[in-house]
């Protein structure tokens, strides 16, 4: 194991410095937004914004290391990420902050894949899957940790902006230091709706509506809480507690879903994701303990519904498939992220804070209803035969390079044969 480990601890060091600087950034413009007094449409924009530039990423950022190579371009990316978080810490300006925040999605993206196309490299058949589980949890305590920061300085200071440029730059240092050889080129990825649609119906409705809800959540969720009326280090605790539950709960819904139909965990997950938004709205919990309750249920319910709709749409496709239907899902979601803080940012402004969790109900409701209708036009893949579930990262920081590496995928390369001969018409 250690020998295995030993030439990715450098890799997964800076990917550890990559996600603490995206988790702060990511927390610290709503939260100092927030305070600056502008409007939720404006700081749902920024997860808009973000959305649409990671979206954009995964399409284009492969061309972009194929003509300047991955060391280049990932210096490229990264100094952009560190050069916007610095500018956003000085130029406190709305659109400025909006523009600024596809740039920071596209660089996001592109960063992230070269990681993971790294890290594929260095995998064997045999370590693919503990390395796909350690670039998980790094990638989750990163986020958590970036997000943990807000606390230890004002936002109203450019100190914290400074701080995510510093992670931005610590997280350079492995990648362009290495002598080692750089991996085969980025896998190409394009969306095939119909073709998703066609696998199944519940996976891409269901994943969609996924993201529609975690995109206002995880955008707009600290608007809320500075809106409720909560302290900077409430609302970083809070928005740590959802990821945190949601990781927790994806093996005991995913066993559950490995012996029933899957549709149903997706309709009773979704059920309750719904309920605990809509006691958001009618209850209006002031109370510490019970928000944090309340968003631990949520979190828990809410983040265990993108790994339980891949495996399903996983259940009607050829193993060799994986990496080309989970990729177009991932996308996909992608998609959602971007119209859900467009939805949620209005919302708000129009009937306040709490109004954040009746989005997220309406489309958990959705999810529900037409999970148990679609449980009624087609059968369930008996049990057996189904794909044994396997944790997925539910981040939209994950780009789809990142499937190569799950232990689900076709088997990696032997040596001397290449990705497009292994994996031949991957491109999704």
């Amino acid at each position: 194991m250690t020998r295995n480990l030993l030439p990715i601890l450098a890799l997964l060091f800076g990917t550890l410095f990559l996600f603490l600087g995206n988790g702060l950034h990511s927390l610290l413009l709503p939260v100092r937004g927030a305070s600056e007094g502008y409007s939720t449409t404006v700081l749902g924009l920024l997860g808009t914004s973000w959305a649409t530039g990671f979206v954009l990423g995964c399409l284009l950022a492969p061309n972009v290391v194929r003509r300047v190579g991955h060391v280049r371009a990932f210096s490229s990316f990264i100094s952009l990420l560190a050069i916007n978080a610095l500018v956003t810490g000085i130029v406190v300006d709305d659109m400025w902050w909006i523009a600024l925040r596809a740039v920071t999605g596209f660089s996001t993206a592109g960063t992230s894949m070269i990681i993971e196309s790294w890290l594929n490299e260095r995998a064997t058949n045999k370590s693919r899957g503990m390395i796909f589980s350690l670039y998980i949890g790094i990638t989750l305590i990163g986020s958590v940790g970036g997000q943990m920061t807000i606390p230890l300085a004002d936002v109203m200071t450019p100190i914290l902006f400074m701080v995510c440029g510093i992670f931005y730059c610590v997280a350079m240092l492995p990648t362009t230091l290495s002598t080692a050889a750089s991996p085969q080129p980025l896998t190409a990825v394009r969306l095939d709706l119909r073709g998703l649609f066609r696998n199944s119906p519940v996976s891409f409705v269901g994943i969609l509506l996924v993201g529609i809800a975690n995109g206002a959540f995880g955008t707009l969720g600290a608007v809320f809480g500075a809106g409720a009326g909560f302290s900077q280090s409430t609302i970083a605790l809070m928005m740590s507690v959802a990821i945190f539950a949601g990781a927790l709960m994806q093996l005991p819904a995913g066993r559950a879903s490995d012996r029933v139909d899957r549709r149903y965990v997706l309709a009773a997950l979704a059920a309750v994701a719904a309920v605990s938004g809509l006691l958001f709205v009618i209850a209006a919990p002031a109370d510490v303990m019970w928000l944090m309750i309340l968003v631990g249920i949520y979190g828990a319910t809410a983040n265990a519904l993108y790994p339980i709709a891949v495996a399903h749409a996983n259940d009607f496709a050829a193993p060799e498939d994986f990496v080309k239907v989970s990729g177009g899902l991932l996308l996909l979601y992608g998609i959602g992220t971007i119209i859900g803080p467009t939805l949620g940012g209005p919302i708000m402004s129009a009937f306040g804070p709490y109004a954040l969790f009746g989005v997220t109900a309406v489309a958990h409701v959705l999810i529900s209803t037409y999970a148990i209708l679609r449980s009624r036009v087609r059968a369930a893949v008996p049990a057996g035969d189904r794909e044994t579930f396997t944790t997925v990262s539910t981040s939209p920081l994950t780009t789809p390079e990142s499937l190569t590496l799950s232990p689900r995928a076709a088997p990696l390369p032997e040596e001397g044969e290449s990705a497009e001969d292994r994996y031949p018409g991957a491109a999704i």
